[in-house]
């Protein structure tokens, strides 16, 4: 494929453009081959040109966040990764808009800083903004529903359009964005005031309740599966035997049966085939279908 305009735009903005780059330090599970171009936008303007480019010449093209919910095996076209563009704060009252490549963590803290509360639920996520509005993350009873109120997103011909909280179709793990193929740009989030030690408190006990139960201390992509209606799908795996079952590197925690984990060099192959048998075993022993929470990109 004729990369050079791709090449062009990124010498135009002085942003990064690399061939051949091997994607798996930039995923949380730290899985993931080569793709053909990586780029790094440094600004609206350039990821609007990138974008464009990429349609008019029919490039495949991925827009990677942060990577905590991806499993990537390569990608035979150009990634455009977030992570450089301009976090783009603005805070005022109880509404805070930043920019969709900023870490979660970001925005938990900014909030905490003004006192604002409804989004201690969602810290220690290892998302971007924009990825956590994409597929509509949730913790602990909370998702990014309850706060989203509005995001600035480039729609498929190019223009930049306001998209509001109710347009979004934002459900259990999924929104219109994984349909329509638009690019989030920024997001904004309306909160409640609240009083600034009890929300750092309520933080502090969530992210330890994480600590506690969760393999945090291995490469994983998070929950690798969705739950099932009427079901956890932890306690399924569990009940089948499948903790700690290990294909390969890949390996049910022992800690939490429904994290997949990257336990020693894990390849893309060896998490899909462990992924394959939690379902299969599940099926067959419980009735109930596993769908995957993890984008898997191949």
């Amino acid at each position: 494929m004729n990369y050079s305009e791709i090449e062009n735009i990124c010498n135009k903005y002085e942003c990064t453009f690399l061939r051949n780059f091997t994607l798996a330090p930039k995923t949380s599970i730290k899985i993931g081959g080569e793709c053909d171009i990586y780029t790094e936008p440094n600004s609206e303007e350039c990821l609007i040109e990138l974008l464009d480019a990429c349609r008019k010449s029919s490039l495949p093209y991925f827009i990677l966040g942060n990577g905590s919910n991806l499993l990537i095996k390569g990608f035979g076209g150009v990634v455009i990764a977030t992570g450089s563009m301009p976090a783009n704060y603005s805070a005022e009252g109880n509404i805070i808009t930043v920019g969709a490549g900023v870490p979660l963590s970001h925005v938990c803290l900014c909030a905490l800083g003004r006192s604002l509360s409804g989004m201690e639920c969602l810290y220690g996520i290892p998302g971007s903004v924009g990825g956590a509005l994409y597929m509509n993350a949730g913790a602990f009873g909370g998702e990014m529903k309850d706060i989203v109120r509005s995001a600035r997103c480039v729609n498929e011909r190019g223009e930049i359009v306001n998209i509001s909280a109710g347009e979004m179709n934002l459900r259990y793990r999924g929104s219109i964005f994984s349909e329509n193929g638009w690019c989030i740009l920024s997001v904004t989030m309306e909160f409640v005031p609240g009083d600034k030690l009890t929300i750092k408190s309520r933080m502090g006990e969530l992210m330890q309740k994480r600590r506690d139960k969760q393999p945090l201390e291995y490469p994983s992509c998070g929950s690798t599966f969705k739950r099932p209606e009427g079901y956890f799908a932890a306690a399924l795996i569990e009940e089948c035997g499948l903790k700690g079952c290990t294909v390969g590197g890949a390996q049910v925690s022992e800690k939490h049966s429904g994290f997949v984990i990257n336990r020693d060099g894990a390849s893309f192959e060896d998490v899909m085939r462990l992924v394959e048998h939690i379902k299969r075993t599940v099926k067959e022993k419980k009735g109930v279908e596993l769908e995957c929470e993890m984008l898997v990109l191949e």
